[in-house]
């Protein structure tokens, strides 16, 4: 089999690599940091949440997004920027906000999350990998009745695409989640799908990188990568990447050459092909976290069930001792910074819901750029020039051996492991068994 070489290290790349390996390939994976997981999969929300599908670009969200504009802790925060590509990614994401388009997304996005999930429990039965997992399901709840209703439509919906999201009611979801029980008079509706999974993303990606390292693939870390390298002498209807410049830390620049180029970078994906003439339609949403220590003394007060909050855009996922809180979106460019606002509101959401369940000063505080495209749904396949989106052919303008697997926003770790096996299998010249609009494929 051909030499592929995976450009990102993070849950997405690793299981590339993975699902590459395993079909035959020899595989290099190409990362920046000194290990896998190190940055978008660090300390994320942790659920794998085929439930969680309902797009960011619906008809009620640019109404919201006023609203908050101004709110240093606004759940989706617009900072703005005299920045070109963030107005023109705006402007694409406003496109995404009818009812039509945010259907197609919604139906796309729930396909690959139950092949995904699938694919991941198929995964762990094989290599019996501990991460942190609970397989208790994954509840909405909802303490804002217009919130609830606007729930309702999309949970049917997801239904009939074979998601078994259900509406319960409070008793119901305060039995399944005792940790609720304090502000059960606040609630006032909740779904719940019972399949549906959480975890430690970063553990799990290290683990499955050792698994990788032991299966043939080799990882070359604290290796910055600088250029894809066109060949020039390749047929105008078929572009091909002759290699890649990179640098690894403390060294000069050199050439890395691989039969074909798998692009995995999260947020940074868009740089890299620019100078090609590729357009990837990806911004980087900043979001956050906390992890807290659960409260040793009454740790039945804090959720063993993976929570999603809604109304503030927060999930919750028990990691052993720990609880991770995360959410929230902040589009501020490639800024890293915490923002103490931001975290604080956090905590103050959590103390009211779990107010003994964890230990508010223990707090460590996290952040990360998420690899939103307008309509969410990634974009996996074939490379092409020009402006690129899921379902998109240019077979006149189309690189032979430049593949995608990027644009995963907030759902990266629950549709890793279905990306990574449905590309391999397009790399192989097979059809992947999901139903879903990949990049370079006539739909």
């Amino acid at each position: 089999m051909s030499h592929v070489a995976v450009l990102g290290a993070g849950v997405v790349g690793v299981t590339t690599a993975w699902y590459l390996r395993q079909a035959g390939f020899t595989v290099t994976v190409i990362e920046r940091e000194s290990a896998a997981a190190m940055q978008t999969s660090f300390a994320n929300g942790g659920q794998i949440s085929v439930s969680h599908a309902t797009p960011w670009a619906t008809p009620t969200t640019p109404k919201k997004a006023l609203k908050w504009l101004f709110k240093e802790d606004a759940p989706l925060l617009f900072r703005l920027r005299a920045d070109n590509t963030q107005l023109k990614w705006t402007l694409q994401f406003l496109q995404q906000c009818t009812a039509e388009r945010a259907d197609a997304n919604l139906v796309q996005m729930v396909r690959l999350g139950l092949y995904s999930r699938d694919a991941l429990q198929t995964l762990r039965a094989q290599l019996a990998i501990d991460y942190e997992q609970q397989t208790r399901g994954i509840m909405h709840f909802y303490t804002n009745q217009a919130e609830f209703e606007a729930a309702l439509a999309p949970t049917e919906r997801m239904q009939e695409l074979g998601c078994e999201r259900h509406v319960i009611d409070i008793n119901n979801a305060v039995s399944l989640e005792p940790a609720l029980y304090p502000i059960a008079h606040k609630l006032v509706g909740a779904t719940y799908t019972s399949r549906d999974e959480s975890g430690n993303a970063h553990l799990f990606t290290q683990k499955l990188a050792e698994r990788c390292q032991q299966a043939g693939v080799t990882f070359l870390y604290n290796t910055d990568i600088l250029a894809l390298n066109p060949d020039q002498h390749a047929p105008v209807s078929q572009s091909h990447i002759h290699s890649l410049t990179v640098r690894p830390q403390g060294e000069n620049a050199q050439t890395f050459t691989a039969d074909s180029y798998v692009l995995a970078l999260g947020s940074y994906s868009p740089l890299l092909v620019k100078p090609l003439g590729i357009d990837l339609p990806i911004f980087p949403a900043k979001g956050y976290s906390a992890t807290y220590q659960v409260n040793p003394r009454a740790p039945h007060l804090a959720p063993f069930i993976s929570l999603i909050d809604d109304e503030f855009k927060l999930v919750t996922s028990r990691l052993g001792d720990k609880l991770r809180v995360a959410g929230t979106a902040e589009f501020n460019g490639f800024n890293l910074e915490l923002n103490p606002t931001r975290c604080a509101a956090i905590t103050r959401r959590v103390q009211q819901l779990f107010p003994k369940g964890i230990i508010a000063n223990s707090a460590q505080y996290w952040t990360g750029l998420r690899p939103m495209t307008p309509s969410n749904v990634p974009l996996i396949g074939q490379a092409h020039r020009g402006r690129v989106t899921h379902g998109s052919s240019n077979a006149s303008s189309s690189f032979d051996n430049l593949w995608l697997n990027t644009g995963h926003g907030t759902l990266g770790w629950t549709h890793a492991c279905g990306s990574a096996k449905a590309l391999s299998q397009l790399m192989q010249g097979e059809l992947p068994e999901v139903e879903f609009a990949f990049v370079g494929m006539e739909n």
